[in-house]
């Protein structure tokens, strides 16, 4: 003898379609009798609010054999049948969306060294081979091993999230203006002249180098901020020094940065 029952409800949406000789109330009458209608199922779903879960394990329920008594043959049929389907479409669209860019073996980047306080910080990007940024390395001096284990791991964290798609922008928006020591005056960092913490710094040293944020420097940008993505795409001079050059080495301003030597001849030639 079984010991328990397990009732699993269902919410079916569907139409039936019928072809009628005569529009009367007396055809209508008997519509819902008529078993020669063409059955279409819009939608199934589990009802949660009546199907009971028994034990602790989460278990896929069974399909129920009679969705309902009352339907036909072949409403109930073409219900199976859609959910069986939606089980197969289901199952095959379950897309793996959490893939990883990583980082060329070879990449560009730049150190940047400053001086909070009494500290000093270097900060260590490294780029994809189009200038985004896909790392970063954070090292102290003056501080503890817990300390400098704990900014290590962060910077993997942060490197793990940037080449897993995380937007940079998020994590600027996070840890601009968090306050903690060391903080004060920057020396070595001609954009930014304080700040509020560590974190403070390099995120706010990656905004303005990566996404061009200018609100968050202290000083005005001495070159002006160009796009290259939209202006001069064509020459093939500028795109190959976008390159080989760190997009955050020279804040995106690659025409300021550029010295072009495309008019300059050596003579090789040897006196004879």
């Amino acid at each position: 003898m079984k010991k328990y029952i397990v009732e699993t409800y269902y919410t079916c949406t569907f139409k039936t379609v019928h072809a009628l000789d005569n529009l009367n109330d007396a055809e209508l009458s008997k519509i819902d009798q008529r078993t020669d209608g063409d059955v279409e199922v819009i939608d199934v779903k589990l009802n949660n609010r009546k199907t009971k879960k028994v034990g602790g394990k989460k278990e896929e329920k069974p399909v129920n054999e009679k969705i309902n008594k009352v339907l036909p043959d072949n409403i109930t049929n073409q219900i199976k049948s859609t959910q069986n389907d939606k089980k197969e479409i289901s199952s095959g669209l379950k897309v793996k969306n959490n893939s990883r860019f990583k980082m060329p073996d070879r990449r560009k980047g730049y150190i940047q060294k400053a001086q909070i306080g009494d500290h000093k910080v270097y900060l260590h990007t490294g780029e994809y081979n189009d200038g985004k940024i896909g790392e970063i390395f954070i090292d102290t001096n003056k501080e503890g091993e817990l300390v400098k284990a704990m900014m290590n791991n962060f910077a993997i964290a942060i490197s793990l999230g940037l080449q897993y798609g995380v937007p940079l922008e998020e994590y600027v928006d996070a840890f601009i203006d968090t306050k903690f020591e060391p903080s004060g005056n920057v020396i070595g960092n001609d954009r930014i002249l304080s700040a509020s913490s560590i974190l403070d710094y390099v995120f706010r040293e990656l905004a303005i180098s990566y996404l061009g944020k200018e609100e968050l420097a202290h000083t005005p940008s001495i070159a002006s901020t160009k796009n290259l993505d939209t202006e001069n795409g064509d020459d093939k001079f500028l795109k190959i020094v976008k390159n080989i050059t760190s997009k955050g080495f020279i804040r995106s301003n690659y025409e300021e940065k550029l010295v072009d030597l495309s008019d300059v001849r050596i003579n090789l030639k040897t006196k004879n």
